[in-house]
């Protein structure tokens, strides 16, 4: 036998071999950012020390550094800042013209437009998330809220035929760490449009961008009590909802501190709304565009690291689409990028405190111990900070601690189902009902899906879509209440003369 020279079949071209994605380092610049080392409490028109002297820290949950020394407010400052508003609500705001109101609110948005880059940077130094997330997401909708109210502030009596609306006086409002300057427009636009006044809680671990807006605030010469900023942890929540002098309370954050506001307030005929947890259900039917789809899930639960209380951490698919969905999600997940939220490049970001990071760990290691089976994409942490890797867990039933508890992390439950009955089963057993997602090309197929969902919103085709004008709220644990649109205003108001 002679030797044979191995040969190329020339028909086929090989397929080029591309080299995978390197991105440059791409650092939002901090420098237009001037912290002050310490800030102290907003109470009518002014920074005030607290009446206590207490101080606690705000750190980057990237880097573990103190940003800043913050004041905590006791009971006798938000006492302090309840009076300031009562007496800007019965002096002035409640009797200004809407118009009048509007030309205020106008001036804010404006003003954060014009400041955007600088409450972006803050935004993510203080909290964590992608700079791309607060510069293209948090800043645009924060500024389209006040624009929103600021519209309807003149039209009241159109919102609202027949009746006279009337504001309800001083509102409390407890905002969460997730999106503290998109949550704290949401609740004082409308609050303000309607002729209240304000006193607004943030969330201890993320106050910053909330002071920084009681600076635009003064910007754009507010009446002084019309709005008061007052900082502290869960007891300085506690005295605001307990004060006799807030007629309403507004609160976005846990199931659980929302049940014990509940039955703070209950029989004390003030008002209330609550936004709390979620556990949504991201529904994929076999003749979704998968590639969509992928996106959508990914954007569902990896958005601002799955610190989102609508974010779509169960994922049904459809059995005939499973595999080839699965596989697509593992190799989009090996290519977020996850570290440095001031980078341009950064998909997902660092957990906001390490409380939440351990939290987020508990519950992973339940869903291992349970029998799910966990996939995770090669990725190197940085070696500060609070971090987490995109996690999906497969094999996960109805019953795991994973599947039934508001992770509030990056990490996601894959189950299935076979029948548009089966989906919206398996969707509904939860005790949230905040939001959901249906993926298919049958419009009659997502309505159906949509009257059948308990959920205050339903997206199709696509997820995390918000907008001033589309009202948002949830049903069972998930709260009551709603938030945007004219639905928004409704709770700030007393509708006089309703039958």
């Amino acid at each position: 036998m002679t030797d044979v020279e191995p040969t190329t079949d020339l028909s086929v071209p090989a397929e080029p071999v591309m080299p995978a994605w390197e991105y440059a380092p791409a650092p939002e610049s901090t420098e237009i950012v001037r912290l002050r080392e310490r800030y102290g409490l907003f109470i009518g028109g002014e920074f005030v020390e607290p009446a206590t002297g207490g101080t606690f820290p705000t750190i980057s949950p990237a880097t573990e550094e103190v940003l800043a020394v913050v004041s905590e407010a006791g009971p006798e400052d938000v006492d302090r800042a309840v009076r300031a508003a009562r007496s800007a609500h019965d002096q002035h705001w409640r009797d200004l013209s809407g118009a009048e109101r509007a030309k205020y609110l106008y001036r804010i948005a404006r003003i954060l437009q014009e400041r955007s880059r600088e409450f972006a940077v803050l935004e993510s130094m203080d909290g964590g998330k992608p700079i791309k997330e607060s510069r293209d997401v948090d800043l645009p909708l924060a500024a389209a809220h006040f624009f929103y109210y600021a519209g309807w502030a003149d039209k009241l009596e159109y919102a609202f035929p027949h009746v006279e609306p009337r504001p309800v006086g001083v509102a409390g409002q407890i905002i969460p760490w997730n999106f503290p300057l998109l949550m704290a427009a949401w609740k004082l636009a409308p609050a303000l449009a309607a002729g209240n006044t304000s006193v607004l809680k943030p969330a201890e671990t993320t106050p910053l961008t909330a002071l920084l807006l009681a600076e635009v605030i003064q910007q754009a010469d507010l009446p002084p009590g019309v709005v008061n900023i007052i900082t502290g942890a869960g007891a300085t929540g506690a005295a605001l909802v307990e004060h006799p002098g807030a007629d309403k309370i507004a609160f976005t954050g846990s199931t659980d501190v929302g049940k014990r506001i509940q039955r703070a307030t209950a029989g004390t005929g003030r008002r209330l709304t609550l936004e709390l947890g979620g556990k949504a259900a991201n529904i994929v039917f076999d003749d979704a565009p998968i590639d969509q789809a992928v996106e959508g899930v990914i954007n569902g639960i990896f958005f601002n690291q799955g610190h989102v209380c609508c974010a779509g951490s169960r994922l049904l698919v459809h059995e005939p689409a499973y595999d080839e969905l699965l596989d697509k999600l593992k190799a989009r997940l090996g290519t977020l990028r996850v570290g440095d939220p001031l980078d341009k490049n950064t998909d997902v970001g660092a957990i906001n405190s390490r409380a939440q990071l351990e939290k987020i760990g508990e519950l992973v290691e339940s869903g291992v111990e349970e029998g799910a089976q966990m996939y995770q994409p090669p990725c190197e942490l940085p070696d500060r900070g609070f971090w987490f890797v995109p996690t999906l867990f497969t094999g996960v039933s109805q019953s795991h601690r994973i599947a039934r508890e508001e992770i509030f992390g990056p990490v996601l439950s894959i189950m299935t189902f076979r029948t548009p009955e089966e989906a919206v089963e398996k969707a509904n057993n939860t005790p949230y009902g905040l939001s959901a997602g249906v993926w298919t090309e049958k419009g009659s197929r997502i309505l159906w899906m949509a009257e059948r969902l308990r959920a205050g919103v339903v997206w199709a085709n696509t997820f995390n879509r918000f907008d001033p004008a589309s009202p948002f709220g949830g049903y069972k644990e998930s709260g009551f209440g709603r938030e945007g649109g004219v639905h928004g205003l409704e709770p700030y108001l007393r509708l006089e003369g309703r039958p």
